[in-house]
């Protein structure tokens, strides 16, 4: 069943997917197991519009799955946590400046969400004074910098000082992500980690946090 709701978010079948994830969960599927799901079929949706296949209407019907998708899968995250009103801690997240690419961003958003992170998603080709006003406002344990290309890892190091001149940077944990992120990057841009997919990135976040 897990391959059939690859097949059917990959497909951007609306009903299809609904349908299955209802039933996977009625047969008392691992909420996490619909989720790795969900990231496979979105990895094959971004190479697809990368290939030119898909166009910005594709990525909106399939961003519009993933949310409703999140309706179904949150409350179980909470039953599983045992308390649907705690919060693990506060992350703000975003593309940076010059790049509109926001598939990873959505997936890692939408796994931090149902795995009980508050999100403050400030969406594509944000910059620099808006991750500051919003980090100020907010005041997260997690900041996540979403970039594909190479040519916004000057852009991503830019949002590091912009935060540190802000007298921002003191405890806050930054997190960069995108396929041509590495290790090499996490020096360059200044932060604190990389992982390189949505799991993982999870994963790290609540080791930051305390939460595992």
């Amino acid at each position: 069943m897990r391959e059939d709701l690859v097949a059917a978010i990959a497909s951007l079948k609306l009903v299809e997917s609904l349908s299955l994830v209802k039933q996977m969960l009625e047969k008392g599927e691992n909420p996490q197991v619909i989720l790795n799901a969900c990231s496979e079929a979105m990895s094959i949706v971004g190479a697809e519009y990368e290939k030119g296949n898909f166009y910005l209407a594709e990525l909106m019907m399939s961003a519009k799955i993933l949310r409703q998708i999140s309706e179904l899968v949150k409350p179980k995250m909470a039953e599983a946590s045992g308390d649907s009103r705690a919060v693990l801690g506060k992350v703000v997240i975003g593309t940076v400046k010059n790049d509109i690419h926001d598939i990873g961003k959505n997936i890692f958003a939408f796994m931090l969400d149902v795995n009980g992170f508050e999100v403050h998603d400030l969406g594509i080709d944000v910059p620099v004074d808006v991750f500051v006003e919003k980090v100020r406002a907010v005041e997260p344990d997690v900041v996540a910098l979403s970039g594909l290309l190479t040519l916004v890892f000057d852009q991503m190091k830019e949002t590091v000082e912009g935060l540190k001149k802000a007298n921002l940077r003191n405890g806050l944990k930054l997190m960069i992500g995108g396929c041509q992120m590495d290790e090499n990057t996490v020096k360059y841009v200044g932060a604190d980690g990389y992982r390189p997919d949505a799991v993982a990135g999870v994963r790290l976040a609540k080791e930051w946090v305390g939460g595992v």
